[in-house]
């Protein structure tokens, strides 16, 4: 059974649940980190850690109700850019503090736990990112060969 929460409701108890140690379980919305990660098929499992790095996949808090699921591109001592995966341009900044958790486990609709990876090819084909994620999107999701 699928339940659906607003997001302040849910990422508040989450907040509060990956501070005190624990995992959490979702499906994302949005197409902002495809290829990893499908909206609302995958889910991701979170868990707060002691410190993040350049491609970790974290869950931030940015302002009021503003919750962010995407990739470390950069960080510079306590500021962190991020982007999207699946995104051509624009990124977010942010603090280490602003980080709720980061990506553990991508799992499929299935359940089939999907690669993690830091992304490191994928940050450093942004140039040829248009060209993959429309292939990603004609070729593989019509065919469905994933």
């Amino acid at each position: 059974m699928r339940l659906t929460f607003s997001n302040k409701d849910f990422f508040s108890e989450a907040k509060i649940l990956l501070d005190e140690g624990r995992e959490i379980i979702f499906s994302p919305k949005g197409y902002s980190m495809r290829p990893f990660i499908e909206d609302e098929k995958d889910s991701v499992v979170i868990k707060k850690k002691n410190s993040v790095k350049v491609g970790d996949i974290v869950l931030v808090h940015i302002n009021d109700d503003v919750y962010i699921l995407h990739r470390i591109i950069a960080k510079d001592g306590e500021k962190l850019t991020l982007m999207g995966d699946g995104n051509l341009e624009g990124t977010e900044k942010c603090l280490t503090n602003d980080v709720l958790g980061t990506v553990i486990e991508i799992r499929n609709e299935k359940g089939r736990k999907k690669l993690l990876t830091k992304g490191w090819f994928w940050r450093h084909t942004l140039f040829a990112r248009k060209y993959l994620l429309k292939f990603y999107r004609k070729i593989i999701l019509k065919y469905n060969l994933l």
